[in-house]
C-alpha cells in the first residue's frame, strides 16, 4: 500500500455523494472501487496475501463516527499492511441486492479469495448478518459479528419486529440465513449482549462447533458503539486477523469495561433497580474513581446509608 493511503481523510466530503466520489478516487490509487448498484459499493485496498480484512459497514456509521470517517475494516487492516475488502451501504445495511450477491460470485470464481492466507469477515448488526451470509464465499474464513441477526425471514424470525421496511428484502434466494452460511467458517465470534433478549435469540441461532458466543451484558441498545468506546472492537478485530483471539483474550480486553464511564454508570443504575444496596456501593465506588457524577455521588451515598450497621457495645 502506498504511504498516501496512511493520510485518507474523507471527512472533508460534504455529502454521501462526494464521500464515495473520494472512495472511487482512493480506489484508482490503492486498489480498485466498484459500484454495486445505487445503494452499495466496493473498496479493496491491496495489502500483504497475509490477511484480508472483508468489512461489511453503513455508510451513515462511518460519517457518524468522526475522525477521518474511513471504513473501519481499512482502519484496521492498514495499520497493519493487510489487505482489506470493504462494503459499504448507502441506504439500508442489509446487503441483500443482487449487485453484493454478483460481485461476491464473481470474486469466489476469480479465485481472489484464494489468494490470501487468512480471510477475515467482520459486521456489526445488520452489517454483521451480511459478514456471517457472506462468509460461505470463503470456506475456512474467520468470521467477527456483533449483535447479527440471523435473518430477518418471517418463517424463521417472526418475532423481531424492530426492522419492518427491511422485511421486504429477501432472506432466502442467495447468501440468506447467517446460521447457515458459517458451517464452513473455521472460526465464528457472536458477540451480544444477552440482556438484549432479540439479540441473544439471533445469536442463540448461531450453533455448532466453530461458534464462539461472546457475551457482553450491560453494554445497552448499541453493543458495538459501546465496545468501540472502550476501545475493545477495534483490538479484537486486529487479535481476530492475527488468529490470536481467544475467548479468555476477548474478556481480558473486555475488562476495559471496568474504566468505562458509561458502562459503570448503567451498572449502578442496574443494581440500584434491583435493590441491591451492597453492589451499588461496589459500582458506584469504581465509578467515582473514573467519573466524578452527582448522580453518582447520590446514589453511592444512599447505598451507604443502606447498609446494616454494627450494634453499638453495651
Amino acid at each position: 500500500m502506498s504511504d498516501a493511503g496512511n493520510d485518507i481523510d474523507l471527512s472533508k466530503a460534504q455529502t454521501d455523494a462526494e464521500w464515495m466520489a473520494r472512495l472511487d478516487e482512493l480506489g484508482e490509487e490503492l486498489g480498485w472501487f466498484e459500484p454495486l448498484g445505487t445503494a452499495h459499493a466496493a473498496f479493496f485496498c491491496e495489502g500483504s496475501a497475509d490477511v484480508l480484512l472483508v468489512s461489511f459497514e453503513a455508510l451513515a456509521e462511518i460519517r457518524a463516527g468522526g475522525g477521518r470517517q474511513r471504513p473501519r475494516g481499512y482502519e484496521v487492516a492498514s495499520a497493519r499492511g493487510w489487505a482489506s475488502l470493504s462494503l459499504v451501504a448507502r441506504g439500508e445495511p442489509w446487503f441483500r441486492q443482487p449487485p453484493v450477491w454478483e460481485l461476491i460470485d464473481r470474486l469466489t470464481d476469480d479465485g481472489f479469495f484464494d489468494r490470501f492466507d487468512r480471510v477475515v469477515f467482520f459486521g456489526t448488526g445488520a452489517c454483521g448478518h451480511a459478514a456471517c451470509a457472506y462468509a460461505v464465499a470463503a470456506p475456512g474464513a474467520t468470521v467477527l459479528a456483533v449483535a447479527p441477526q440471523a435473518t430477518l425471514g418471517t418463517d424463521r424470525a417472526a418475532w423481531d419486529t424492530r426492522f419492518p421496511e427491511a422485511r421486504r428484502l429477501d432472506f432466502t434466494t442467495r447468501y440468506g440465513y447467517a446460521p447457515d452460511m458459517v458451517e464452513a467458517a473455521a472460526q465464528v465470534f457472536i458477540i451480544h449482549d444477552p440482556a438484549l433478549r432479540l439479540d441473544a435469540m439471533h445469536a442463540s441461532l448461531f450453533r455448532g462447533p466453530n461458534v464462539t458466543a461472546l457475551r457482553t451484558r450491560w453494554l445497552g441498545r448499541d453493543t458495538a458503539r459501546e465496545l468501540h468506546a472502550m476501545d475493545v472492537l477495534g483490538p479484537a478485530l486486529t487479535q481476530v486477523c492475527a488468529g490470536t483471539l481467544t475467548r479468555g483474550a476477548f474478556y481480558t480486553l473486555f475488562r476495559r469495561r471496568h474504566r468505562f464511564g458509561t458502562y459503570l454508570m448503567r451498572l449502578a443504575l442496574r443494581t440500584e433497580a434491583l435493590g441491591r444496596p451492597w453492589l451499588t456501593l461496589l459500582v458506584t465506588r469504581a465509578a467515582l474513581r473514573v467519573i466524578d457524577s452527582p448522580r453518582l455521588r447520590a446514589m453511592h451515598d444512599a447505598a451507604q446509608q443502606a447498609q446494616p450497621r454494627e450494634p453499638a457495645e453495651p
